[in-house]
């Protein structure tokens, strides 16, 4: 198969690459190469690469700043996954929507499973729910895959902030009243690269196994990285007011993946001691060389 990825130099694009290119041919393109807002440009792109699938990984991801930026956030989110969406459909391509856990309110105090209704509290989550409904309305082939709190070895993250802060010697104030489930940007790529080698269209949830607040995964990356000796705090997340409303609880259910037979992905403090033991250098991430 011939894969394009959108978005290619973010974390996920980054691990996309790594697991694809070994075994697929893979054109990737950064947001400095497609603008997915241009249409034409996207046409222009698309129709000349012809893939077979397309992995639209590209997004605008500063939640807070999209509160102001709102015009920019729907015309990256929401326009220019129609604009992927409708070559793809032209060519025949099948579409991997890159979604968030944002698309919910975080109310329901369970873990969310696909079908569950959705109403996002921040202009970043409706825009990329109204990317989701602009998929399913214009690409046949379209697979759904919403995700949260990724780290990965590219970019800056949640744990690579926390080791950051931890290596200044803290001391670390987390929220513990925001739960969610952690995912692995590598652990996403071969989920998604199974995916598309089938016709299993939808929506999914994709993550790693189970659920944490903010604050006990910032421990479990001090314990791993054998910094337990540092001052971690737990607190309200009132204590730090942000301009978007974060989903106090967004953790996933994955019973699309159950239920289509796919691998399930592996217990997210499985993951994380395989980033920081195996797949990343915690002293480079420390001193800032990656």
């Amino acid at each position: 198969m011939k894969i394009l990825i959108t978005g290619a130099g973010g974390q996920l694009g980054y691990d996309l690459l790594r697991v694809f290119k070994p075994v697929h041919e893979v054109t990737a393109w950064r947001k400095e190469q497609l603008d997915v807002s241009d249409e034409q440009q996207v046409k222009d792109i698309l129709l000349k690469e012809r893939p077979s699938v397309v992995i639209h990984a590209a997004a605008y991801t500063n939640v807070d700043k999209a509160e102001v930026e709102t015009e920019l956030a729907y015309e990256v989110n929401a326009m220019g996954s129609m604009h992927i969406a409708k070559v793809c459909e032209q060519i025949g391509a099948k579409l991997v929507y890159i979604s968030t856990d944002y698309v919910f309110d975080g109310t329901k105090g369970a873990p969310y499973e696909e079908q569950d209704n959705t109403n996002p509290g921040n202009v970043y989550g409706h825009s990329k729910l109204l990317g989701e409904k602009f998929v399913r309305m214009t690409c046949s082939k379209h697979f759904i895959v919403r995700t949260s709190w990724l780290y990965g070895t590219k970019g800056v993250n949640f744990v690579t902030k926390v080791l950051e802060k931890a290596k200044s010697g803290g001391p670390l104030s987390i929220v513990d009243d925001q739960f969610g489930s952690p995912t692995y940007c590598l652990d996403l790529a071969i989920f998604i690269r199974e995916l598309v080698e089938t016709d299993r269209y939808g929506v999914y949830h994709a993550s790693n196994q189970g659920v944490c607040s903010r604050y006990e995964f910032a421990a479990q990356i001090l314990k791993v990285a054998h910094m337990e000796n540092v001052s971690l705090n737990a607190v309200p997340s009132e204590l730090f007011p942000t301009p978007a409303v974060r989903p106090m609880y967004s953790a996933f259910e994955h019973r699309a993946i159950a239920v289509n037979g796919f691998t399930p992905m592996r217990d997210w403090k499985s993951a994380l001691n395989f980033f920081l033991q195996v797949d990343h250098d915690v002293q480079a991430v420390m001193d800032k060389k990656v």
